[in-house]
């Protein structure tokens, strides 16, 4: 049996995207590979693998131990480029940050990225490119899932939602790199339409742009609602209740709300990244910018045939990146990774 550690505080903060992968992960272990691994979390107990979700100090520590930890496994969740706009340090503690964050990574004997354009800065860094494995997120059709017909009416009713409302969703925290200003502009163009961003202020004032939004969060338009930071069980009935779900980022990794939005069936429109055409390409409406976000949502609100469209798109991509099917590339991952250090 193959003991892998795993060492992450990302489930400590509520509302992000690494949290929610790293449970993802964990719970798909423990369900399908009880009796081929044993998991550990955050133990300091000898391992075989050691699996770093997140980049705390005393994890950069413990990388130093090198026969305790076994093979040292990096998820590069983020780099310093995407943490623009998602957090305000004083500048000379952002280069500090930036600079450990990278030597984290180049003391892993291994890299698991989520979106294979991140491996050229890894390899500007000074990482290898025989040691970059890509593995996608996924998300458990179990807890994000489409419902029925009668049962999306249910909920926009419970939610206080007409069943003729042209709903746009968007999820992730609410900071200036998720775009929420062309969302919010959207919302006040659009006074007819309903808007809806799940998310919260997960790193409090240190968010970028905290105090315009903390307004904005306090008192939105009146087709505007920011429920919060939602759970699971309740962020589904969202997805399923959305005509459309909008993510305006400017910077993204492999976003796990796409992969709700996609097992919800929900049609998905992102400004668009070079960085989503290795993931996604062919499955979401792209837009420059938040004009052409706005003429492709005018021309989806009058067509149900262009809707429909979007929405097997999403299931298909539903099918691609369910949690079956990366299960067994962790499984291979796993093992052949365990075998290449061995001797």
């Amino acid at each position: 049996m193959l003991r892998i550690t795993m060492f992450s505080h990302a489930d400590k903060v509520k509302g992000q995207g690494v949290g929610s992968a790293y449970l993802e992960l964990i719970k798909m272990l423990q369900d399908k590979f009880s009796k081929e691994f044993l998991l550990r979390v955050n133990s300091w107990k000898k391992s075989d693998i050691s699996h770093y979700h997140t980049v705390n100090f005393s994890y950069y520590l413990s990388t130093f131990f090198t026969r305790k930890r076994g093979v040292r496994i990096g998820y590069v969740h983020f780099l310093p480029e995407t943490l623009e706009g998602s957090i305000e340090l004083y500048q000379p503690f952002q280069k500090i940050f930036n600079w450990y964050l990278l030597d984290f990574y180049r003391r892993m004997d291994e890299l698991v990225v989520v979106n294979p354009s991140f491996i050229p800065a890894l390899l500007r860094a000074g990482c290898q490119k025989d040691k970059i494995t890509y593995i996608p997120n996924f998300v458990s059709q179990k807890e994000f899932y489409e419902k029925n017909a009668t049962e999306k009416q249910l909920i926009r009713e419970k939610l206080g939602y007409e069943e003729t409302d042209f709903v746009i969703l968007g999820v992730g925290q609410i900071q200036k790199r998720k775009g929420l200003d062309d969302f919010i502009q959207l919302a006040k163009d659009n006074p007819s339409w309903k808007f809806i961003w799940a998310g919260g202020f997960s790193f409090g004032k240190i968010t970028d742009g905290y105090s315009e939004y903390e307004k904005i969060y306090k008192n939105p338009p009146k087709n505007l609602t920011f429920p919060g930071i939602v759970d699971r069980d309740t962020l589904v009935d969202y997805y399923n209740i959305a005509n459309i779900f909008l993510l305006p980022s400017y910077n993204e990794l492999f976003p796990m709300s796409i992969l709700e939005a996609f097992n919800c069936g929900t049609p998905v429109m992102v400004r668009e990244l070079d960085l989503y055409q290795s993931v996604i390409k062919d499955f979401y409406i792209g837009c420059q910018d938040k004009e052409e976000m706005q003429d492709k949502l005018t021309a989806l609100q009058s067509s149900s045939n262009d809707l429909q469209t979007w929405q097997k798109a999403s299931r298909q991509a539903a099918q691609k990146y369910s949690e079956d099917a990366v299960a067994k590339l962790w499984f291979d991952y796993y093992t052949k990774t365990y075998q290449k250090y061995r001797s």
